[in-house]
């Protein structure tokens, strides 16, 4: 069996390189930066390859005759997705990496709207989207996002290929490009003895564990067919019990101050701060066969150790030039 994953570097698609280079299969991911190459994927025998997501040509190469799964994290927009269609028709699985972004409230809101949305939870795969941006809209903008990730969703869906769409929520995992537990992980090593969180910490802001939709990645490559399905972990910690899990796992000693209101908007504000709780409902991924690693809880420590790491390096690295500035 062979995968490509184009986008394979980060925390999602190295968790789902990992999970399927451990079951047998034959890896190559793409990405622009050798250097951003895990040597952890690389000694579990993934190759990298330096390919653009735009490069078509490259990417045909890259698939060849065929693959049994392609897996494409870096489609933002319509005009992407429609320039891969035959390469994914030469794929028996495809898998198109989408988010909740894209579900509006009964209000209209939405995760990028002024006003917060509120939604019936949990959040089905049949909650309606936003509208299909047209393909001139930035899709990394923040009003473009979520309208073209809709515009890249429907032209998979109707291409009628087996191609099954997953929306993430907040992705945590070993290296995740923006790591939410980064924040808190820095303030807990660089010595600071309390962490406030605003909203009394109860906020919650349902996560998605890399390592979890690689598992669920895995059941959509030996089931191919045409669908959208949510990725989320099993449980839905509060704020303040994310908090605590990171503390626990760094041994840290000192006190999280649960804040009410304040005059000041920006005290205590945190990577799962909302306004109402976001949750998404995982059932017919569950019904797929999907079974998650562990709950989101225990998996943050795959986050917490790297982050920690980067952290403890970065420290030393800034001690060695202290060192040879004042030796020199």
């Amino acid at each position: 069996m062979r995968a490509v994953i184009l986008g394979g570097t980060g925390a999602i698609g190295g968790a789902t390189a990992a999970t399927l280079a451990a079951q047998g299969w034959a890896v190559d991911v793409t990405g622009r930066d050798p250097a951003s190459m895990p040597p952890e994927l690389t000694r579990a025998g993934v190759q990298f390859h330096s390919v653009e997501r735009n490069d078509v040509t490259a990417i045909e190469h890259l698939v060849g005759q065929g693959v049994d799964l392609l897996v494409d994290l870096l489609a933002y927009r319509a005009a992407d997705v429609r320039a891969l269609l035959p390469v994914m028709g030469s794929a028996a699985s495809s898998v198109l990496i989408s988010g909740r972004a894209v579900y509006v409230d009964p209000r209209g809101n939405h995760i990028n709207s002024e006003v917060a949305p509120q939604f019936p939870l949990p959040i089905v795969e049949s909650t309606p989207t936003l509208p299909p941006a047209a393909d001139d809209v930035d899709p990394f903008s923040r009003e473009g996002y979520a309208p073209s990730k809709v515009a890249a969703e429907l032209t998979a869906l109707h291409s009628g290929l087996p191609i099954t769409i997953i929306r993430l929520s907040k992705v945590h995992g070993r290296w995740a490009r923006n790591s939410r537990t980064r924040q808190i992980v820095d303030a807990m090593l660089g010595g600071q003895q309390i962490i406030e969180l605003a909203a009394r910490g109860s906020s919650i802001d349902h996560l998605t564990a890399a390592a979890n939709t690689a598992a669920l990645i895995a059941i959509v490559a030996a089931k191919p067919g045409q669908r959208v399905l949510n990725s989320a972990d099993p449980d839905t910690p509060t704020a303040e019990q994310i908090v605590q899990a990171i503390g626990a796992r760094l041994g840290w000693t000192g006190t999280i101050d649960l804040l009410a209101r304040t005059a000041d908007p920006q005290r205590g504000r945190h990577p799962w701060l909302t306004t109402h709780p976001i949750v998404l409902d995982t059932t017919a991924a569950t019904q797929l066969g999907y079974v998650p690693v562990a709950t989101g809880i225990d998996l943050l420590e795959d986050e917490i150790d790297w982050v920690a790491a980067q952290h403890v390096a970065h420290r030393h690295r800034c001690s060695d030039t202290v060192h040879a500035a004042t030796h020199s």
